[in-house]
């Protein structure tokens, strides 16, 4: 209820800062347009694997939503978020996807020839077939070799399935096994998603709230935006998480403006944050007031 009423409060139509990941409020970042425009480049090209490797809470699910948004009717995606699962069941949860109906008693060679045939039936129709795997450092090594021998279909110009693999840095500790050395060798092209830029924070803050529907100056003050890239590193994640408390502080003080202290106190408040020294009983003061203001709003 605290989070509805700095909406009105600030004039704005929506939660500008919410961890959801929302294609709606998509920032160009540079890492982020490199990583997309390298996807595109592999998939139209037909390369088998792609990987996308980055800290956790640089977006790449966010990137994975948008990717998949911008294939054309010649694309058919597939898009799987919990690849955990081991291989038979992973291929029947491609094959859900894709829509191909399997024998559901059927052993993993069965159902590698019946989504084998499925594939060379889209390739007939011209369509190019792409799987997204997102939190692929948590795939089993015998998942991705049976989605590596899937990869081995193709025709004289393409591969029938194009894999694409979404992971944290360990995903490279992963492929770098020997027993992997064959799927690492057929990623053709990867990249790795880096964090938002001092500069970028600005334009990041602006363009979210200008989303959410705020047509106001600027909110956030060049201290506030200068400690919430110290206190995030640039992380978007941690970026909306602490940029969302900053407001909530604000509101609470009954201010127009968020400067620097608001930020600070968000920052000593969320454990992933790099904390700098401040001066806690303000800090806890102001967190109190929040929650007592909505308090009274709401009785």
């Amino acid at each position: 209820m605290t989070a509805t009423m700095y909406q009105q409060y600030f004039g704005l139509r929506e939660m500008p800062f919410s961890i959801t990941p929302d294609t709606s409020f998509v920032y160009d970042c540079t890492a982020h347009q490199e990583a997309l425009n390298t996807l595109l480049i592999a998939v139209k090209n037909g390369e088998g694997f792609i990987k996308i490797t980055g800290e956790v809470g640089t977006g790449k699910t966010l990137l994975c939503r948008r990717f998949l948004a911008t294939l054309d009717e010649t694309f058919v995606s597939a898009y799987i978020l919990n690849p955990t699962l081991e291989p038979r069941a992973l291929l029947l949860a491609l094959a859900e996807e894709l829509g191909i109906e399997l024998p559901k008693d059927a052993d993993q060679h069965q159902l590698l020839k019946k989504l084998a045939l499925a594939l060379l039936k889209f390739a007939r129709e011209r369509k190019a077939v792409v799987l997204c795997l997102d939190e692929a450092q948590a795939m089993p090594v015998e998942s991705l070799e049976a989605l590596r021998l899937l990869t081995n279909l193709e025709t004289e110009k393409r591969k029938l399935l194009q894999v694409v693999l979404f992971g944290q840095p360990e995903l490279d500790s992963k492929l770098a096994m020997n027993s992997v050395r064959q799927l690492r060798q057929r990623i053709a092209f990867q990249y790795k998603l880096g964090a938002l830029r001092r500069d970028e924070i600005d334009y990041y803050v602006a363009h979210r709230m200008r989303a959410a529907g705020y047509r106001g100056g600027h909110l956030f003050t060049k201290g506030a935006l200068a400690s919430l890239h110290r206190a995030t590193g640039g992380i978007p994640r941690l970026v909306n998480i602490i940029a969302h408390k900053a407001l909530l502080l604000g509101y609470g003080a009954g201010d127009q403006e968020i400067g620097a202290r608001y930020v600070r106190i968000a920052a000593h408040d969320t454990p992933a944050a790099r904390h700098t020294r401040w001066w806690w009983p303000a800090a806890a003061m102001l967190l109190v007031s929040v929650f007592s203001v909505g308090w009274l709003t709401l009785h």
